[in-house]
């Protein structure tokens, strides 16, 4: 039987946007993510908040434009959540989707082309 676990973790980071078109100062967000992976066990599930819990830490109490992982991107809600997907990828896992939550009406998700 196969089935999906959501697991939502918070953190706060700064950010600002540096590249033409889209420009703003430096300011930070109470974010939150949040994953949705599928699993054939739920022996994998310890795996898959490790994981998450690691991709959080990377970014917690950071500014995220100085993080070599956006390098040359400005990173906004959408780079983050795409970024967290191949994260979990890396861990061997299969996400669904990865939501980012930067303010209350603001989220962006990136899913698996399966999901769209």
């Amino acid at each position: 039987m196969a089935f999906t676990v959501s697991l939502r973790r918070a953190f706060v980071a700064d950010h600002f946007h540096d590249l033409p078109g889209f420009q703003e100062d430096r300011h930070g967000h109470n974010w939150e993510v949040e994953a949705a992976v599928a699993f054939t066990t739920e022996a994998e599930e310890p795996a898959f908040a490790k994981a998450l819990d690691a991709w959080v830490a990377a970014v917690d109490y950071q500014l995220l434009n100085a993080l070599p992982s956006f390098a040359d991107r400005n990173p906004t809600a959408e780079v983050l959540a795409e970024h967290a997907f191949h994260y979990l990828q890396g861990a061997a896992l299969k996400p669904s989707w990865v939501k980012i939550r930067e303010k209350a009406n603001y989220w962006a998700l990136c899913c698996s082309g399966e999901n769209r």
